[in-house]
């Protein structure tokens, strides 16, 4: 997988072909494609949603995706999807240290486990909350979710993934959406374990947020998103493909890789991003802005301005905002927050919160910075502070998260967390 090339443009409709003259001229669906192979579209989005919103893609490959034997139930016990009931939400803030990496051989389907969910895979709202920790390859073994698009943060070691559209490789840093319904495979490298966090988005496909009256630039850019140029596999090896439908894993057998795509032309594909692409806006008089400027992608609701999933960065960036406390301000939120570290020290959090780890603060329950944070930003010199090597991000989404059993049992979850808002002191003066 070295030397990948890439096609650029956020929902471009692009066109690869791996054999010369795959893709058929003029037409999508010819009553015979070249190399004899079978013309097969791939819809994300309804047939009729609008032009501008529409997501398809015409694959060209050697087998279409129905030939394969029937699905049968797969165990996974970690893996849950809303609604989840297994236990009660509770209002509590929450936080996790890193799920540790495996010590026996373990692949990426293996390692899922589930942290929250929130609405309702079968009506196609809300997310679930994934975490993943792998130190081996799937081998013959393909995943795919029919709930949601999936949303990879990598945190540790770098994903090798073959996709039905080519190959994509992730490291911590950037991101991957695979769209639902996409079959993928990841491998690990030699040595290299792999750790990070998922977004399995249930909702509205993730577009770029409107930028408003910051103009034309800014923010995330289309350009800087990469597509996987047509690859194939012409292989008769058996594969087990592993789906998540309807909050239940199935697995059904191939006699042949499904890895079979020479050329396909679209606009719905996996893609990747890197996030040193982010061009920050913030302040450059007085306040702390809110998180929202920091929207790399959003899946909307049908309430405008209110998402169903915003995933936001915290990268480095110059903070010169003067006579301002400049950590995020303490805050109740409508909107329910997930918070993971990649790397660095998150402003607002310096001890307890490692790359790794997570935090879970839901709608209504109050949180801000630690009370030693809050000293140290109460008194500091306001000269231009620059945040380097730090990476945060967050799930925020209008529907609260409801941890899994799993995360309220964890061995890894702070029971003390509370407690580091426990030196807040009083400060009033009546008589200043």
């Amino acid at each position: 997988m070295k030397n990948l090339k890439y096609m650029t443009g956020f929902n471009n409709e692009h066109e690869t072909e791996a054999l010369e003259n795959a893709l058929p001229k003029g037409q999508f669906s010819p009553q015979k494609v070249n190399y004899k192979l079978y013309a097969e579209q791939f819809s994300s989005t309804a047939f009729t949603a609008p032009r501008h919103a529409n997501r398809r893609t015409w694959t060209y490959r050697i087998r279409p995706s129905i030939a394969m034997g029937d699905f049968a139930p797969y165990a996974h016990a970690l893996i849950k999807t809303a609604p989840d009931s297994d236990i009660p939400c509770p209002p509590n803030v929450l936080r996790w240290n890193p799920i540790p990496l495996p010590e026996k051989s373990t692949d990426f389907v293996d390692g899922l486990v589930t942290i929250g969910t929130n609405g309702d895979a079968k009506t196609q709202i809300g997310m679930g909350i994934h975490c993943y920790a792998a130190n081996a390859s799937m081998g013959n073994k393909v995943f795919y979710s029919s709930d949601g698009e999936m949303l990879f943060v990598p945190q540790e070691g770098k994903l090798n993934v073959k996709t039905e559209f080519g190959l994509l490789s992730v490291v911590p840093g950037e991101i991957m959406v695979i769209p639902r319904g996409v079959r993928f495979s990841v491998d690990v490298s030699k040595d290299e374990p792999i750790r990070g966090y998922i977004c399995e988005n249930y909702g509205h496909p993730f577009v770029l947020p409107e930028r408003g009256p910051v103009g034309a630039n800014g923010y995330s850019n289309q350009r800087d998103f990469l597509y996987p140029v047509a690859w194939f596999e012409d292989n008769d090896m058996a594969h087990t493909v592993i789906n998540k439908f309807c909050g239940n894993l199935y697995a059904a057998e191939m006699d042949h890789s499904p890895f079979d795509v020479v050329a396909w032309v679209g606009n719905s594909a996996p893609y990747k991003y890197d996030l040193a692409n982010f061009n920050v806006m913030n302040t450059v008089s007085f306040d702390h802005p809110d998180p929202s400027i920091f929207t790399v992608l959003t899946s909307p609701s049908e309430l405008d301005g209110t998402a169903n999933v915003d995933f936001v960065i915290f990268p480095p960036r110059w903070m010169v905002a003067e006579n301002t406390f400049r950590p995020p301000y303490y805050h109740r939120n409508v909107m329910s927050e997930f918070m993971g570290l990649i790397e660095g020290t998150y402003d607002a959090k310096e001890h307890g919160f490692v790359p790794g780890g997570m935090s879970l603060h839901n709608c209504m329950t109050p949180h801000g910075p630690e009370a030693e944070v809050f000293e140290k930003a109460s008194n500091a010199d306001l000269a231009p502070q620059q945040y380097k090597d730090t990476l945060a991000f967050m799930f925020e989404s209008r529907y609260a998260i409801a941890p899994t059993a799993y995360a309220m049992q964890s061995p890894q979850r702070q029971k003390d967390y509370i407690n580091c808002w426990s030196g807040l002191k009083k400060y009033f003066d009546g008589n200043l």
